[in-house]
């Protein structure tokens, strides 16, 4: 990450001199930071769907690069001769790891991915289709890390020397394969020479951004102090924000964007305070299928991440318990939407239109 310190989320690790595969995936075991840094290591299909199910690895464009890593992991000690037989049992394997989480696009876009490469490559032999896959998931990582890279630059030109900067959940290198979407300006801008403050939201039920945003800017060398979710009105009230950051799970047609839970909160916040509001996503993320963040289905947690968070009771036992992982923040709110491609800025009637012709202001 270009002089930051923060490790690599997630990564492909070939077991052989000459190719790729044999190999597995690498990943951070995120559940248990910030306490501790453990790596998970496995190329076995039930622990990396068990691994995006309980948020090991977690974070948009990181589930997707793991569905893609996982599924070439999957298949490579496949026994198969027959490449049209081994090209149904990749679209098998796709379609068990798509049932793992269903809010963020991105896991849908790299499974279908996947498999176009796989039907691209029908002429191939097994083991030969076999490499092909293990590259297209590696290149999924590096384009990723590109495409955070150029989120940065882009965003880094909203900032000004001095500025704080408010976030919601994470959305850093751990939600990535490295260096983050909505932390990439804040990173950028650091290397520029820009004094850069943040105030990171813990980000209630699963602390993402007081375990994993506060921890990963610490190691970067990032001003940052944490807040609880129900004080950001006060902090913009007193006028300590300048800007806030967030990332997106998925953006529909018009610019309706689903994020953590709590994200639409904030964005309300920092209307009613004046405070631009700005998405931070690679393309990917953008469905175009989806015309608004009505149809956006949201994923509902375990009652447990609410009443027993982090093993200790903080409920009635037997209370009733809604806990939707995601909301979708009304295109109308959002300042504007930066993506690899540069800045969109919303029409007169508040949609987005995605063409991308905009530069950094």
């Amino acid at each position: 990450m270009d002089g930051m310190k923060v490790p690599r989320t997630i990564e492909w690790v070939s077991h052989s001199r000459r190719g790729l595969v044999p190999g597995h995936v690498r990943m951070i075991d995120q559940t248990l930071l910030p306490g501790k840094l453990v790596y998970l290591n496995t190329a076995n299909i039930d622990k990396i769907w068990t691994a995006i199910k309980r948020l090991q690895v977690r974070g948009a464009p990181a589930i997707g690069i793991a569905a893609a890593m996982g599924l070439a992991a999957a298949v490579q000690n496949a026994k198969i001769k027959n490449t049209r037989v081994f090209i149904k049992q990749v679209r098998k394997v796709a379609e068990y790891l798509a049932t793992s989480r269903p809010t963020a696009v991105n896991l849908f876009w790299a499974l279908d991915r996947m498999k176009r490469t796989a039907d691209a490559n029908a002429g191939l032999s097994v083991g030969e289709l076999k490499e092909v896959l293990a590259g297209e998931a590696v290149r999924i990582r590096d384009e990723d890390a590109a495409m955070c890279r150029a989120i940065g630059e882009y965003g880094a030109g909203l900032l000004k020397n001095g500025d704080t900067v408010l976030t919601h959940c994470n959305a850093g290198g751990l939600a990535t394969s490295e260096f983050g979407t909505a932390l990439a300006p804040i990173y950028v801008a650091a290397e520029q020479g820009k004094r850069i403050s943040v105030f990171a939201d813990e980000t209630r039920p699963l602390l993402q951004g007081s375990r994993l945003t506060a921890w990963e800017l610490m190691q970067a060398g990032i001003d940052v102090t944490v807040i609880c979710d129900n004080m950001a009105a006060q902090v913009m009230k007193e006028g300590r924000v300048d800007a806030v950051f967030v990332g997106a799970d998925r953006i529909a047609a018009n610019g309706d964007s689903a994020n953590k839970i709590g994200t639409y909160a904030v964005a309300v916040l920092a209307r009613a305070h004046g405070i631009p509001f700005y998405v931070l996503a690679p393309s990917s993320t953008i469905d175009s299928e989806m015309p608004d963040g009505s149809k956006i289905p949201i994923e509902e947690r375990g009652r447990e991440e609410v009443t027993r968070g982090f093993g200790k009771e903080t409920a009635p036992r037997g209370v009733k318990v809604y806990s939707p992982a995601f909301d979708v923040t009304p295109a109308t709110l959002i300042t504007a939407i930066i993506c690899e491609k540069g800045i969109v800025r919303p029409s007169k009637s508040g949609k987005y239109n995605f063409n991308f012709q905009s530069a950094p202001s």
